[in-house]
């Protein structure tokens, strides 16, 4: 019964996060939005049992992904994009497309009984052990790991160009 309390809870803070991620006009306030969010994310992979995806995810993406963030938002002239109002053509259609989209998935989670396996019985490649993970990663899973950070450094690269190529003009 707790379990359940705490999952409508994180997964409120979850849903309460993405909502403000996408409304708030100040993008300062987005982000934190967003970190409230990613956090919710990290109290239900705790819930779940998975303790290294909960830390990792708030290691990574809290404490590394979101400062990233911050630091743009800092970098780029916000004064400027407030001023544009982009969007504002398309917010009737927008609406509908997200009404429509909402009503589908309230559709599909109330048209048929929710079913939910076992958490001992879920099919999984690693079962939450540290060491497995890190074995999985480096045996089975290594040239979409190397894959995935030779795509990372592109893209650190491409935007350090990228934001050099803004000073200098």
């Amino acid at each position: 019964m707790l379990d359940a309390v705490f999952f409508w809870a994180f997964a409120l803070v979850v849903v309460a996060g993405a909502l403000g991620t996408v409304t708030f006009r100040n993008p300062v306030h987005c982000a934190a939005a967003l970190t409230a969010s990613l956090i919710g994310v990290a109290g239900i992979f705790l819930l779940e049992g998975a303790e290294f995806l909960s830390v990792a995810q708030v290691i990574v993406y809290v404490g590394g992904i979101m400062v990233l963030f911050l630091f743009v938002i800092m970098l780029v002239n916000v004064g400027r994009a407030e001023q544009e109002h982009r969007f504002s053509h398309n917010a009737k259609l927008a609406t509908a497309v997200s009404l429509g989209a909402g009503g589908f998935i309230l559709y599909l989670l109330f048209s048929r009984p929710l079913q939910f396996a076992p958490i001992n019985q879920a099919p999984s490649i690693v079962q939450g052990n540290t060491e497995q993970i890190g074995n999985a990663l480096f045996t089975t899973y290594l040239l979409p790991f190397e894959i995935a950070s030779v795509l990372l450094l592109a893209a650190l690269i491409g935007s350090v160009v990228l934001a050099r190529k803004r000073a200098e003009a």
